[in-house]
C-alpha cells in the first residue's frame, strides 16, 4: 500500500472537523469521537473501501502501519471479515460479513437514537465493539448490552471492549432477532446490520417511549434506509419514519440468496416487447441510493432487481422474483424513445415496476422521509405520509 494512496485520506482530526461543520457529528458525541478511536477496535488485517480506487483493500498494520491508521481514522466502511470467517488470502473475499461502518453513518445514527445519559441500550451487531464503545462512554459500560451471531466476532469485541475500558462491556454470543431475553427492559435498540423486517422482539424489550433505530429494505436491492420508530405507550406497538439511505450487511436471518440467472432465464429470450415508459428511463438513471428503487421495492414484492453493466450505450435492468421463476429485462438505449421489455412468468414483473413507479408519481416522487412503518405483533406495514395510508 503507497504512501500517495493513503495521503488522499484527511486525518482523524480533519475527518472530525468535517462531520462537526456538516451537522453530522453532534456536540453530545464529541467527547466520545475525541477519546474512543475507531483504529482501537480494528483487526492487523483490514479491508478498507478505497474511494480512488473504487473497490476494498487489503491493508496489514505489520505491513504498513502508516496505510492502516490513515485507513482506521478516514471516512471509509472497513472490512474485517469475508464469508463468515471462511475466507483466507489477501484478495477480498466473495461477502463481506462483518465490519466497521464509516464515522459518517456511525454518527447519523447515533444522534437519530437520541441517548441521554444512563440510557439502557440493547445494540444488534456487535462487529468490531466501537459503536458499543462509543455508546459505553456516552451512557456507561453497565448501561449497554450488544449482541453478536458469529462467535469469533464476539469474542474479538469482548476481548477489544474489556481492554479499552478496563470493565467489560457485556456481549452476548446469539442471533439477534431475539433481542437480549432476561436483560431487562432498554431504553434503546440500534441495529448494526440491515433488516427486511423489526423483530417484535425488540419491541417488546423497549420501554413504552423508547426509541428503536435500525436500517431497514427490501428484497428489491441491498440499499437500505435508515428507520427510527418509538413504542408507543402501551408498549405493544412502534411506528416511525425514515431517515435517509444507507446500506449495511444483513441480519444472517434476513440474507437473500444470491441469484442464479441461469435457473431463471435458461435458454434464449422470447420475443421482446416495446415501452414508452418513463419507469424504464428514471430507473436506469436512478442510484442505488435514490428513492425511486427504494419506493419500487415497497410497491414490488418479493423482487430483486439488478442493473447491469451498459455496453456500448445499452443497459439491461432485470427483475427477479423471489416467489417464483418469474423474470423481466428492459433493455434502455442511449438515444432511443423506446426500450425493449422482456418478461416469462406467472408474475408480469416489468407490469409490477410500471404499476410502482405510476404510484410513485402521482404522490409527488415521495422520498423516504414520507415513507415510515408500524410494527405490531402481527407483523409490519409501511405507510406514506401518515399511518393509515399504507404502501
Amino acid at each position: 500500500m503507497s504512501e500517495q494512496t493513503v495521503s488522499a485520506y484527511a486525518t482523524r482530526e480533519d475527518v472530525a472537523y468535517a462531520l462537526a461543520t456538516g451537522g453530522v457529528l453532534k456536540t453530545g458525541w464529541l467527547d466520545a469521537y475525541a477519546r474512543v478511536p475507531r483504529q482501537a477496535f480494528l483487526p492487523d488485517t483490514i479491508w478498507p473501501y478505497d474511494m480512488a480506487a473504487g473497490r476494498a483493500v487489503h491493508v496489514s498494520r505489520a505491513e504498513d502501519a502508516q496505510a492502516w491508521r490513515g485507513y482506521a481514522d478516514a471516512d471509509v466502511p472497513v472490512v474485517t471479515q469475508w464469508d463468515d470467517g471462511e475466507h483466507t488470502g489477501r484478495e477480498p473475499g466473495r461477502v463481506s460479513t462483518s465490519s466497521a461502518s464509516m464515522p459518517s453513518v456511525v454518527f447519523r445514527m447515533l444522534d437519530a437514537l437520541t441517548v441521554d445519559d444512563y440510557c439502557r441500550v440493547l445494540e444488534i451487531g456487535t462487529g468490531t465493539g466501537w459503536n458499543a464503545a462509543l455508546l459505553a462512554h456516552k451512557v456507561g459500560e453497565g448501561n449497554v448490552v450488544s449482541v453478536e451471531v458469529d462467535e469469533a466476532v464476539a469474542n474479538r469485541a469482548r476481548d477489544a471492549l474489556a481492554h479499552f475500558f478496563g470493565a467489560p462491556v457485556e456481549v452476548i454470543h446469539g442471533d439477534g432477532r431475539a433481542g437480549a431475553p432476561g436483560r431487562g427492559v432498554f431504553d434503546r435498540v440500534i441495529a448494526t446490520c440491515g433488516v427486511r423486517e423489526i423483530p417484535y422482539a425488540w419491541v417488546e424489550q423497549t420501554r413504552p417511549g423508547g426509541v428503536i433505530v435500525a436500517p431497514w429494505g427490501t428484497d428489491f436491492s441491498p440499499a437500505d434506509a435508515v428507520l427510527r420508530l418509538t413504542v408507543d405507550a402501551e408498549g405493544m406497538s412502534a411506528s416511525g419514519r425514515f431517515t435517509g439511505p444507507v446500506e449495511f450487511m444483513k441480519l444472517r436471518a434476513h440474507r437473500s440468496a444470491p441469484i442464479d440467472h441461469e435457473a431463471y432465464v435458461p435458454g434464449p429470450l422470447p420475443t421482446p416487447e416495446t415501452t414508452t415508459s418513463d419507469a424504464a428511463r428514471a430507473l436506469s438513471a436512478a442510484d442505488r441510493f435514490s428513492p425511486l428503487p427504494f419506493a419500487l421495492g415497497l410497491r414490488v414484492p418479493a423482487c430483486t432487481y439488478v442493473a447491469a453493466e451498459k455496453v456500448r450505450g445499452a443497459q439491461p435492468h432485470w427483475f427477479y422474483s423471489r416467489s417464483d421463476r418469474s423474470w423481466a429485462c428492459v433493455l434502455v438505449e442511449d438515444g432511443e424513445p423506446t426500450a425493449r421489455v422482456w418478461q416469462r412468468g406467472e408474475r408480469r414483473l416489468w407490469d409490477e415496476v410500471e404499476g410502482a413507479y405510476a404510484w410513485w408519481v402521482e404522490r409527488g416522487r415521495p422520498g423516504w422521509e414520507r415513507f415510515g412503518v408500524t410494527v405490531r405483533g402481527v407483523g409490519e406495514r409501511v405507510w406514506v405520509d401518515e399511518v393509515g395510508e399504507w404502501v
